[in-house]
Formats: structure tokens, C-alpha cells, sequence
């Protein structure tokens, strides 16, 4: 603290993203050094206001979390229908891809949505997570339903055809069954 550039640095205004953390910090230390309960009282609206404008904010950052899927649902659903139906190497990848990305984000859940989450609990975090796994299950249907039209999914019956005893013949005859 009593080095030239620290003194320098404290002279200079702060950051425009700043300000508001300086006048926080401020406003702290002035209430610790004053022990008057008037200023206290004044003070415990100010940080429940501030508070509850930190869970808001939590809580539609969480939410606009939840809807990045179904924003490039759109996107990747062109993408697919316009890669075709042909086996080649972009149609593949472009399937793989809406299956495998939707699957990831759902697994990894908790780590998305960790930075949201409030020590009180103040946060409600269960109707951001359902919206989602939804439209991640949306974006998985969409990868399923391409991979079936690509005749890539065991859909039909003769895709299962491997899996058909036949009958040994106990005696052939050359007079046809009635």
C-alpha cells in the first residue's frame, strides 16, 4: 500500500463495469468502520434489494441456458435435410453429431447449470433444467428420425431378418401341399 503504483492506481477511476463493485466495496467498508445501528438499518434493504436482483438474474441466465438447444434445433434440422439421405461423409457427420451433442449436454446437466446455483437455494433451478432436457431430447428425436430415413436404424422387418430360424425340412416330396 505505500508503494507509487498502488497510490497511483487507487487515484484513477475505476473500470465502466467496475463502478458498481468499487461503490459496493465502498459501502462495506464504510458500515464496518461505523458501528451506528441507524446506518446498518439503512443498509440491510439495500443489500436484500441487491440480493434478490442477483437470484433474478440467476435465475434468466439459467433459463436462457435452457433454451440454447431449441435455438439451433432449427438450424441443425435444415442442415440435416439439406446434407440428404445419402450415405457420404457430411450426411454422416451431420448425424452423429445430432446424436451425440444432445446426449453430452444432457449428462453433463449439473455442470451446465453449477454456476447458477445459490447456497440458500433461493434459485429454482428445476423448471430451466426440464425445458432443457426437452429440447435436447427434441434435437435427439430429430438425429433418430434422419437416421431412420437414411435406413441407418433397424426399422423395418427384413432388418431383422438375420435373426429368423428356419425350419429343417423333415422329407421333401415332389407333390405340392394342399
Amino acid at each position: 500500500e505505500s508503494d507509487v503504483g498502488y497510490t497511483t492506481l487507487q487515484k484513477l477511476p475505476c473500470p465502466l463495469g467496475m463502478r458498481r463493485v468499487a461503490a459496493h466495496d465502498k459501502q462495506l467498508s464504510n458500515s464496518s468502520k461505523s458501528s451506528s445501528s441507524h446506518h446498518s438499518t439503512e443498509l440491510a434493504p439495500a443489500e436484500k434489494q441487491r440480493t434478490l436482483a442477483i437470484i433474478r438474474k440467476k435465475q434468466s441466465m439459467a433459463m436462457a441456458l435452457a433454451t440454447t438447444p431449441g435455438k439451433s434445433l432449427l438450424m441443425n434440422s435444415f442442415m440435416m435435410y439439406m446434407s440428404g439421405s445419402n450415405l457420404n461423409m457430411w450426411s454422416i457427420s451431420m448425424t452423429g453429431m445430432s446424436i451425440l451433442t444432445p446426449l453430452k449436454s444432457v449428462f453433463g446437466l449439473n455442470s451446465q447449470f453449477r454456476k447458477f446455483e445459490d447456497a440458500s437455494g433461493k434459485v429454482e433451478l428445476s423448471t430451466p433444467k426440464l425445458i432443457f432436457i426437452a429440447l435436447n431430447l427434441i434435437w435427439l428425436g430429430v438425429g433418430l428420425y434422419k437416421m431412420s430415413k437414411m435406413r441407418l436404424l433397424p426399422t423395418t422387418s427384413a432388418d431383422w431378418s438375420g435373426r429368423i430360424v428356419w425350419k429343417e425340412m423333415m422329407e421333401i416330396s415332389s407333390i405340392p401341399p394342399l
